[in-house]
């Protein structure tokens, strides 16, 4: 597969043309955003459990460092490909610029379901992985986080790896490793904490209270939508439907969002949870609701699901979980769809504050991380939602433009090496 064939990635390709337009960007700038600085793919050996070697791929994509080191997350998925994570290191670096971070855009993955590997397994591939890419990672080139199918322990496994290799401990080499490793606290929440934060502040704008009268679904119960439930639920508002890959449950009267995540945990499933009847996934983000939240893979709403669509609210937890046509749809039929390089942006915040916690060696309490956080990432959404009331155009439109402009305007002052 060639880098621009998959569709995430012609999917941001296409944003970024629409948004260079309205700001007038420089057509220079525009071709050199449309290609990623540096990709690697590399070959990943593992000693399975039985003794045997299975080889696996691994990619890191570093897409733009003009605003600083790379940041973006490793996932391990079966659905990993070059052009998928060149995809999604294009939109960290929007993502990044965007929340006014100083940090450039970078991914990582490998093809991999790690849900049939064991601990050591996982352990040992991820080793390798790290080895692997090393070259091109550290805490003043690039630095790794979770994403789906990886988590801190992960993260812990891949500074430890990176560590040996360099002789000494390098806790700044990734972010959302556990505390007792130089993480951050608020970090594991963190990126459904934005994603709540957005949507109070959109609420605000549309005059929705936020209380059980918010009727709100939530497709994908991972991090990110598990956590974006329960905030929302510690808030009052009424979540009545999650799902998760093999489908949903549904209650009118709202879910008892502490208690399904304790059943969720034990069980490894959403199914028999109390008081709730099974829905698919469709069905879900079909219900007419005051917000949906789409926290699972990209692409979970295409154009032929947007037409049944309900709700006027959309808050993108998952990384591209609109197809452009869905989303130049729903936006046609009057949704507010509060983008993902905006909506998503809490997790990366809060790992640009470990890496800060972490190069100072100073760290900060919870209730710390969160005020900062809700600073950085309310102050962001409502420059996209003025520029987006100015400019009459979609918040997608919005949020790309204000992170091309802070680009555009950093490219042009660094210049071109060689001239």
């Amino acid at each position: 597969m060639d880098i621009t064939d998959g569709a995430l990635y012609q999917n941001s390709v296409k944003i970024l043309e629409d948004a260079g337009k309205i700001i007038n960007c420089d057509p220079n700038i525009l071709n050199r955003l449309k290609k990623p600085k540096r990709a690697l793919i590399v070959s990943v050996p593992v000693r399975m459990d039985d003794g045997s070697v299975k080889v696996y791929t691994g990619y890191r994509v570093q897409h733009s460092m003009t605003l600083g080191p790379g940041k973006g997350g490793i996932r391990y998925h079966m659905g990993v490909d070059l052009s998928e994570v060149a995809g999604l290191a294009m939109l960290m670096t929007f993502k990044n610029s965007l929340l006014n971070l100083p940090l450039g855009g970078a991914k990582g993955g490998i093809t991999v379901d790690p849900t049939v590997l064991s601990r050591a397994e996982l352990q040992r591939m991820t080793r390798r992985y790290t080895s692997e890419i090393s070259n091109i990672i550290g805490p003043d080139k690039d630095i790794p986080a979770p994403d789906v199918g990886t988590n801190p322990q992960t993260m812990a496994w891949l500074m430890d790896t990176y560590s040996q290799e360099v002789g000494f401990a390098v806790p700044g080499v990734v972010t959302g490793k556990p505390i007792e490793v130089g993480g951050s606290l608020g970090r594991e929440g963190a990126t459904g904490m934005g994603v709540v934060f957005c949507m109070e502040e959109a609420c605000k704008k549309l005059n929705y209270r936020f209380d059980d009268t918010l009727t709100i679904a939530v497709q994908g119960f991972g991090n990110v939508g598990s956590h974006a439930a329960l905030y929302s639920h510690q808030r009052g508002a009424r979540v009545i439907a999650v799902s998760d890959v093999d489908g949903g449950i549904y209650n009118k009267n709202g879910l008892d969002i502490p208690k399904l995540i304790a059943h969720f945990k034990a069980k490894k499933t959403l199914d028999g949870f109390e008081n709730a009847e099974k829905i698919t996934n469709e069905e879900l983000l079909c219900l007419d609701v005051k917000a949906l939240i789409p926290a699972a893979l990209d692409g979970a709403i295409n154009a032929k699901l947007a037409e049944k669509i309900k709700t006027k609210l959309i808050i993108e937890g998952a990384n591209g979980p609109c197809t452009a046509e869905a989303g130049a749809l729903l936006v046609s039929r009057g949704v507010k769809i509060i983008p993902d390089i905006l909506a998503n942006g809490g997790g990366v915040i809060v790992s640009y504050f470990e890496w800060v916690q972490g190069v100072s060696s100073y760290f900060w309490g919870e209730d710390e991380v969160n005020a900062k956080l809700h600073t950085a990432i309310t102050s962001a959404f409502h420059k996209v939602w003025n520029f987006s009331e100015t400019h009459k155009i979609s918040m997608r439109l919005a949020a790309m433009s204000c992170s091309i402009q802070r680009l555009e305007k950093a490219m042009l002052l660094r210049g071109l090496y060689p001239q």
